[in-house]
Formats: C-alpha cells, sequence, structure tokens
C-alpha cells in the first residue's frame, strides 16, 4: 500500500485516554485534521480497537503489534492476518516496549509483506537501523528508548542519533523511510525532525495524553505543511 508522506503516526499504546471510546475519538480528529490539511496521520491503537476505528476514519490504521508466526495453535498471540482481517493497513514491529529478536523481525516483515501490509521497525541507534535496514521494512522509526515519554524529543536532545541512522540506513537499503520518534510533543518538534531529513514522526503520549489532542494534531501537521512548502 502506498502512503502519503510526509507521515505523522500515533501510537495509543495502552493508555486509558487511547483505547475505546476515547481512542476513537482521537482518530476521528486525526481524520479531521487529514481531510482539513492533507497531511496524513496514521493512528496505531490497541488491537480490540482496530475494527472499531478502521470502519469509522480514513486515516490508515496499524497495529502495535504482530507476533513471527503463521495463523494456527498459538494461544494469545496475534496473527498478521488477523490485524489485517480487522481493518489495520500495517504494524509497528520491535517497539522499545515490546522487543524482538533480528530473526523474529524478519519474520515479522516478511508476513506483513505477504499479506501486502507495512512494516514500521523500531530501532534506537545505528547499528539495530543498519540491520534492520538489511530486512527490507517499508519505515524505520528511530526513537531512543531513554527519551520516550520524557516530552524531550530525539529531533532536539540527540540530532546526530536521528543523522547518523539515516545515513546508516541509506547505506544499506535507500528505499527504506526513516521516522523520527520519541519525545515527540509539538509542531516544533515535528519540523525539527523532518528538517534533519526524515518523513515523518512516530509518537504518542503528546497526542494521546494531550488536553486537546486535535489541536495538537492540527499544529503537528501545519508543521508538516512549513516544511514541505
Amino acid at each position: 500500500m502506498n502512503i502519503s508522506l510526509p507521515l505523522i503516526l500515533v501510537n495509543f499504546k495502552a493508555y486509558s485516554q487511547g483505547t475505546g471510546a476515547n481512542a476513537l475519538k482521537i482518530a476521528k480528529d486525526a481524520d479531521l485534521v487529514f481531510k482539513e490539511t492533507g497531511v496524513n496521520i496514521g493512528v496505531a491503537p490497541v488491537a480490540t480497537d482496530i475494527r472499531m476505528i478502521s470502519e469509522s476514519v480514513d486515516v490508515p490504521v496499524f497495529a502495535q503489534h504482530v507476533d513471527p508466526i503463521e495463523p494456527g495453535s498459538h494461544t494469545g498471540f496475534l496473527t498478521v492476518e488477523a490485524v489485517k482481517e480487522a481493518g489495520a493497513i500495517g504494524s509497528l514491529v520491535n517497539h522499545s516496549e515490546h522487543r524482538l529478536r533480528l530473526a523474529d523481525i524478519d519474520v515479522c516483515i516478511n508476513n506483513l509483506r505477504k499479506a501486502g501490509l507495512v512494516s514500521v521497525v523500531c530501532t534506537n541507534n545505528e547499528i539495530v537501523s543498519s540491520a534492520a535496514a538489511a530486512l527490507n521494512p517499508d519505515f524505520i522509526a528511530i526513537e531512543p528508548p531513554e527519551l520516550i515519554g520524557t516530552g524531550i524529543p530525539v529531533s532536539k536532545a540527540k540530532p546526530e542519533v536521528v543523522t547518523g541512522s539515516l545515513e546508516a540506513v541509506h547505506k544499506v537499503n535507500r528505499n527504506v523511510i526513516v521516522l523520527c520518534g520519541a519525545g515527540i510533543t509539538t509542531g516544533d518538534d515535528v519540523y525539527a525532525a523532518l528538517k534533519l531529513g526524515t518523513r515523518g514522526v512516530l509518537l504518542a503520549s503528546g497526542v494521546v495524553k494531550a488536553k486537546n489532542p486535535f489541536d495538537v494534531l492540527m499544529s503537528m501537521a501545519e508543521a508538516v505543511i512549513k516544511v514541505e512548502e
């Protein structure tokens, strides 16, 4: 599936503010911002909310995780086929809160590709980013774990991580699209991330825990438009 860029991808995690009816409201805010600005905003709700949200909005819906398995006797696991049937167009893989071994990341990427879904592999440094790039995912999201949830954006606190990882990824595989994550909370953070050469951001609490997610998303979309002008 082709995804328009730059991309703002919002991970709802398992926050109470981003589950059930709350998740649907944020997804509808994202949809409204997309329709008003044309800036692509993806949402990644918990698995139980994927169908409800995918049937209610036009923005792309991602799973937060898939397991490196085929359909079968795997109680409690999540297959690529299941999230696709629920309406997801892709999935995060190897988030810092749900790490996988490199071989399992490879299986997840291949399973997603076979199903026609998009893979967004999360990495934390240049070495891991290079290794992930060799597996040919669609996206890599660079997220130093020590900055996740801090409100301190990697694009400002550790810009060398972003630029170094960008160079490392493209040295291995120029087809991989690089996103920037960790600590992204404002339009200025998005602007800084894009100016470093990334093609979007992956964020969570800055939107999900915001008093007014619509306003935050609109400021981020406006930052994208400013960079693209």
